[in-house]
């Protein structure tokens, strides 16, 4: 009997030794490849603008933070980044509002498409993104005759084309679990629908409208693409300016002192957004399961007005920017209408502009991105799973939250710094005999870091859902902790899988601002050829340009379509 009672005991501190070496590894694995590929390259390059190269080795020397900072132009800079992300943000807020009640709360024919049709803009290239509104604001464009080509309001309006998704998304998975009787009940009492609204549905969205205005003006703060291509010499960003005194200039002092200004701007808006969506997890705990949508209708006084609302953004600020790029893809350099600028992507361009074609850059494209999807869905999945637990000690619970923060810092981090960090860093890691930066796996790697957090916050409602009763049970009857997570959390959490590989597959598909740092001439991407394109004299690299963008963004879209299709009703892929 004492036998059979020690085997027992060394058994169950077997398995206790077994699950924390397990969620050790779990924790250092995806930690180890934060601080090797992220934290490493931007801190190395934020210190080259604290030390500088004396004969006497490095020393220490603030003078470049005083230099910087008294130019004018900085500071025009940052008010720019300012005014922009601000802006962006309330107008995706405003016009984000309709559209989470329309998807979320009623049902009608196609929602699931329409949703999937939504969510595209938010991981089309940027560069896609520039190129398409550029061609809409054009003289020869849709909207040619608003004069917005290169102006602030033709940026906002590309920005808020980005970010409606993560408005709608946010806003409108905790609206469709809001227990609809609070709101009948004020009508009862003979409040107007619109007070009603006011007075009981918005305060109870309040939390999730924080997290979403959170992190579109950190979308929107930290835009490169879209700037890069719409700004001109007249508007830019922090974002912009880091990467003109690169590589233009080779000022890092310069770029360091920015990327520090710009991390305090990401640090900021990753605090309110970390509180905001603790509020809203807590509140979507509160409320429970979804509440039953009801059919859409189309009358005065009901869901009139949020359906002409989310019809007209749909169509006009989301579909028209895409219709105006195809539209003007299929007008030849000589002005008649064809498939010329198709048949040229398989050479190299007027001039021989490219190193490689067109198609030759796709295959590249698809090569990379395929290898940055699976980095990013086992760092990320690995994230996702660690953070989704809730510990009973006030320490560990820290700790979790601390990851979670930690793993969205690329989300806000220029990826030019990170780019241009791996270069500056990656000659010779870890005192290794070998230079990653002739490696074609560091582009992948570039991929997968900005692809991580939007993997970990796809993957987390769904795990964070799942009723930890089901884990007790399992363990009460006897199974093991690596068997709980294969019984349990593995068919559940898999629910959200495919919808997680299409967000890493598709934006390390459009991935520009460190791709363009790392990419070699023979092996670049289609973004970087498009912006290489759109940078070269003649009509003839432009309408190449256009088309490509048609096709990168076909792709994208086809892949966010059938991951959207994929997932179906479940519950996921929320900011």
């Amino acid at each position: 009997m004492d036998v059979d009672r020690r085997r027992l005991t060394r058994g169950v501190r077997a398995g206790r030794w077994g699950a924390w070496l397990g969620w050790g590894a779990a924790v250092a694995l995806p930690l180890g490849f934060l601080a090797v590929f992220f934290a490493w390259p931007v801190v190395s390059l934020v210190l080259q603008g604290f030390f500088t190269e004396t004969a006497a080795g490095r020393t220490l020397d603030l003078s470049g933070f005083a230099e910087v900072l008294s130019q004018e132009r900085t500071w025009r800079i940052v008010g720019q980044t300012l005014a922009q992300a601000l802006a962006g943000t309330v107008l995706s807020v405003l016009l984000g509002l309709p559209g989470a009640y329309v998807l979320y709360r009623c049902r009608f024919p196609g929602r699931t498409l329409v949703r999937g049709l939504v969510t595209v803009p938010f991981v089309l290239p940027s560069v896609v993104v520039g190129v398409a509104f550029r061609a809409l604001f054009a003289p020869g464009g849709l909207l040619g005759w608003a004069h917005l080509e290169e102006s602030f309001a033709g940026i906002v309006l590309a920005l808020v084309f980005f970010n409606y998704a993560v408005v709608v998304r946010t806003v409108g998975s905790m609206w469709e679990r809001l227990d609809p009787r609070a709101e009948q009940a004020a009508r009862a009492l003979g409040a107007t629908p619109w007070r009603a609204f006011r007075t009981v549905t918005l305060p109870a969205l309040g939390p999730a409208i924080a997290s979403a205005a959170a992190v579109v003006f950190l979308f929107c703060a930290t835009a490169f693409g879209v700037v890069l291509v719409l700004g001109g010499l007249r508007y830019g960003t922090i974002e912009t300016e880091i990467w003109t005194r690169t590589t233009q200039f080779l000022d890092l002092r310069s770029a360091a002192v920015l990327s520090v200004l710009q991390l305090v701007v990401v640090a900021g808006a990753l605090l309110v957004s970390s509180r905001a969506r603790a509020r809203r997890e807590r509140a979507l705990q509160l409320t429970g399961d979804r509440a039953s949508a009801h059919r859409l209708r189309l009358r005065a006084g009901g869901d009139l007005w949020p359906a002409l609302a989310t019809a007209v953004v749909v169509a006009g600020l989301l579909v028209l920017p895409m219709a105006g790029l195809v539209s003007r893809s299929l007008r030849a350099p000589d002005g008649s209408w064809g498939l010329d600028n198709y048949v040229a992507l398989g050479t190299t361009g007027g001039r021989n502009a490219l190193t490689v074609t067109v198609w030759e850059a796709l295959g590249n494209s698809l090569r990379t991105a395929a290898w940055a999807a699976v980095i990013a869905v086992v760092v990320g999945g690995l994230v996702a799973l660690v953070v989704s637990r809730r510990p009973r000690r006030a320490g560990l619970r820290r700790a979790v939250g601390v990851l979670d923060a930690a793993f969205m810092l690329p989300l806000g981090v220029s990826a030019v710094t990170v780019g241009f960090g791996f270069l500056i860093t990656l000659d010779r890691p870890l005192g290794l005999d070998v230079d990653l930066r002739t490696s074609g796996a560091l582009v992948p790697i570039a991929q997968a870091v900005v692809a991580i957090p939007l993997v970990v916050r796809t993957m987390l409602p769904v795990l964070r859902a799942i009723d930890p009763r089901l884990r007790e049970a399992a363990a009460t009857l006897g199974a093991a902790p690596g068997r709980v997570l294969r019984t349990v959390d593995g068919p559940l959490g898999a629910r959200s899988l495919g919808l997680a590989i299409g967000f890493a597959f598709a934006v390390s598909l459009g991935e520009f601002g460190a791709t363009s740092f790392l990419a070699r001439p023979d092996t670049a991407t289609l973004p970087v050829v498009i912006y290489r394109l759109i940078g070269r004299p003649g009509a003839e690299n432009y309408g190449m340009a256009l088309a490509a963008s048609v096709v990168l963004a076909v792709l994208t879209a086809t892949v966010m379509m059938v991951a959207e299709r994929l997932r179906g009703d479940r519950p996921g892929g929320e900011f």
